[in-house]
Formats: structure tokens, sequence, C-alpha cells
């Protein structure tokens, strides 16, 4: 045993010595954008694109700070041309992947791709492994900004690290800034290595639009705040907001606590059947504020009470941003909860004078000291802004993992027990709809 963990060590000391930093320069703050899996699937054209390019204007979240507009699987043919290079769906996209992101840019927008660090995407179209560099500067020749890189159709032989680190050594040879957003279901504790690779790493597996999907999602996320900063972030999964099987008061806490966290906040669902609620909810302007606040500091669980729970994190000015979650289980004859954040959980001392601001209210709510009671309904969240009266340089200094190490430890523990659980085929989670049809163009021995 004591053997394995010296290898593993000693493999990962290997890696850090001899890998060159990201230095692309992005995701300074969390990545802001659209990304088309959750609303589509495969099921996506060049015009589809681009209606959803003039959405994103006219919907306001462009001016709200959503810039990526990102499509996912499924766009490229299902064999590389006779020169071993991706080239994009004839019938789907004809006038092909650079045409599509001039349009793109002409609105003021950046242009996002996928691709795979397997042989096949989770659809089954070409995968980037072992074409790592031709693939980047392919993408980069187009003038992609953005790549998302999943992780479906790779033996259990292959290093995972090996994997994203080709990938990541070939777009920086490229030249060219491309935000780089692991898609690896949080395999291999990516958060320990993957801020010398990555502009972020995802946590854990696919989210659906369901509420254990979104708490599965969460659960594996908290205590990992450490490990985000500038450049490099946490990715719980992109958002639910506006996708049916959510109410609005959870597509509320989805949003709140991935703002918080310091998530990269992408939105997928159809722009074409946007709610107004889920519009106000993702421009929700001073929520956004806190995920892209200049201190790039992540915030954390700080304080749970059974289903109740409050997360916290620091902003530059020194005040801290609060999310009180009620997590009880609906159906219950009491639909709201009574939930506190104290200051001493907070960094500050408990006599302390601080105004307390309602972020989707936007609404001052008083001066209050020591603590701060909020009114919360079920799967529903309040998220506030405490700032002292009188601030001090030391309140920017407050880390939540170093206060709450001891409530992050049992919650990693807690998750360890429970597992990882990934829908569908082992390694593959929830992007298998087309498993059948691609078998006669893939085969059965592309499955690791």
């Amino acid at each position: 045993m004591c053997l394995n963990v010296l290898s593993v060590c000693t493999t990962l000391l290997a890696f850090f010595l001899q890998a060159q930093c990201l230095d692309n320069g992005l995701a300074r703050t969390p990545a802001l954008g659209y990304n088309t899996w959750n609303a589509y699937g495969g099921d996506i054209n060049e015009d589809l694109i681009r209606a959803t390019a003039d959405l994103l204007i006219s919907s306001g979240l462009k001016k709200a700070g959503y810039h990526y507009l990102v499509i996912d699987d499924a766009w490229s043919n299902l064999q590389r041309d006779d020169k071993g290079r991706l080239e994009s769906n004839s019938d789907r996209f004809p006038s092909g992947m650079k045409a599509l992101a001039d349009y793109v840019h002409s609105k003021g927008l950046k242009f996002g791709m996928y691709s795979d660090a397997g042989s096949h995407t989770c659809l089954g179209y070409p995968g980037s492994r072992y074409h790592e560099e031709e693939d980047a500067q392919t993408f980069a020749d187009w003038g992609v900004d953005f790549l998302k890189y999943d992780n479906c159709w790779a033996p259990a032989s292959d290093w995972v690290i090996d994997r994203y680190s080709a990938m990541h050594a070939a777009l920086n040879k490229t030249g060219r800034p491309i935000l780089y957003s692991m898609c690896d279901w949080g395999v291999g504790d990516p958060w320990l290595w993957a801020p010398k690779i990555a502009n972020s790493w995802r946590t854990t597996g696919d989210i659906s639009p369901n509420w254990e999907s979104m708490l599965r999602c969460l659960d594996n996320t908290i205590g990992l705040s450490e490990f985000a900063k500038p450049g490099a972030w946490n990715d719980p999964d992109m958002l639910e907001v506006g996708n049916p099987g959510l109410t609005e008061q959870e597509q509320r806490a989805n949003f709140a606590i991935w703002a918080i966290l310091k998530s990269p906040l992408i939105v997928g669902t159809d722009l074409r059947r946007l709610s107004r609620a889920a519009r106000n909810i993702l421009t929700a302007e001073e929520v956004v504020a806190v995920n892209q606040d200049k201190l790039g500091v992540a915030g954390d669980l700080i304080w749970k009470r059974g289903p109740t729970e409050v997360y916290a994190g620091p902003l530059e000015d020194g005040s801290r941003a609060v999310v009180l979650f009620n997590r009880h289980t609906s159906g219950t004859q009491y639909p709201l909860s009574n939930i506190t954040v104290q200051w001493q959980d907070l960094g500050f001392e408990d006599e302390l004078d601080a105004t307390v601001r309602d972020l989707f209210a936007r609404k001052d709510l008083g001066t209050f000291s020591g603590s701060w009671t909020g009114i919360v309904g079920l799967h529903d969240v309040r998220m506030v802004k405490i700032s002292p009266i009188k601030t001090a340089p030391r309140y920017k200094d407050w880390r939540p993992w170093l206060q709450h190490s001891a409530l992050h430890a049992a919650e990693r523990m807690k998750r360890q027990l429970s597992g990882l659980q990934l829908e569908g085929l082992p390694g593959r989670p929830t992007k298998m709809a087309r498993y059948e049809e691609i078998q006669e163009v893939v085969g059965d021995t592309q499955v690791s």
C-alpha cells in the first residue's frame, strides 16, 4: 500500500516538474456563456447556432456578460478527411466552421467548440486522442476561442493526466488564446493537477435537470474552493436554469450556488423558449457580479445543520457573499425555514456592524451586528452581500477553507463513502442516447 502511494506521488511530482503551466491569460474570472448540449444534445446545425447567437443578444444575456457560444458534440463528420483532419458535418454545417465562427465573432461573441480526449466523442464522432496537435491547430485556424474537452471512449489503461496535458500542450503550441475547459467528470481528482493545465475542470459527472442531480453535482464540489484561482476554476457542470424539471426556486438555487462557488456559468437551455423568470435569474446583475468579483476567491460551505446550509466567500471590497440554502424535502408541512449566518463564521468580529443587501431583490435589508437571519423557502436560497460599516484590509484575507477545514473534511468523507454515481454505461455518463446507432460505425472494440 505504501509503495503504491509513493509511486503515485512520484508520478504526480514528475508531471508537475515537467508540465508547462497554462499561460493563455484567459478566465481570470469564471467563463460566462452558452452551450448547446443540455438543450439540444446532438441535434444541432448552423442555422440553430446563428439563431442562438442572435438570441444571446436580444435576450440580454450578452449584455449580462455571457460571451462564449459553445457548440457541443455532433458537429463533425463521422470520419476524418483523407489528410486525417476533422471537418464539419457537411449536411448540418455546410458553410463550415470558419464561416460560423466569423458570424459569431461579428456579433461581439466568442466561439467555442467541443472535442474528446478519447478516440471518439460521446456520440461516436472522431475524438482527438493521438490527434491533439492537428486538431488544436484546426481549431485555431477556424477562430475557436473555447474548447470543451470530454472524456468518453478512452481505454482504462490511459492515464487521464497524460491525455488532458497532451491537448493543453497542443493548444499552447498554436499560439492562439483558447480557453481550455476540461470535461473530465472529476476523474483522477483533477483539482490537484488541472490548475497547471486548464482554465476549468469538471468536479463531477453530468448534470441533469432534476433536483437530485443538482445536489449530487453540488456535493461533489463542496470543499474544493481552495484549488480555484483566477484562470483556473472548479466546474460542477452547466446550469439547468430554464429547463423543464426544476422549479423556479430550484433554478434560483442552482444559479446562486454555482455563482458563489465561482463555477463557470454556462447556460444550457432553449433560448427560443426562455421564460421571463429564467431570464431574470440568469441576468441578476448583482449575483453575476459575485461570480465575476476580481478577488477571484471561490466560496464554499461554511455551516450545515441537517438540510439547511450556508455558503460564503470573500469579495474584493472586504465584504462577504452569502447564500442561505434550504434543502428540506418538498411537501413538508413547514414550507419556510429560518437560516442564520453568524459573523464569526465569516471571519468578522461578533460586535461588527454590517449592512445586508439582498442580491436577487437588489434591496438593502438594514444594518445588523453579530448575525443575520433570513427566511428561505423549500429548495430555495437567499443570496446576500454582507458589508462591514468599517472595513479593514484583513477582511479580504479570509478564506472559507482555512476556517472551516473540519466541515469540508467531513463532507469529503461522506462523498467518498457514497461514491461517485454516474448514469449510463460505465465511464460514459448520460451521453449514450445514440449508442446503438453508432455501433456499426465505431465498433465494440472502441469501448474501454
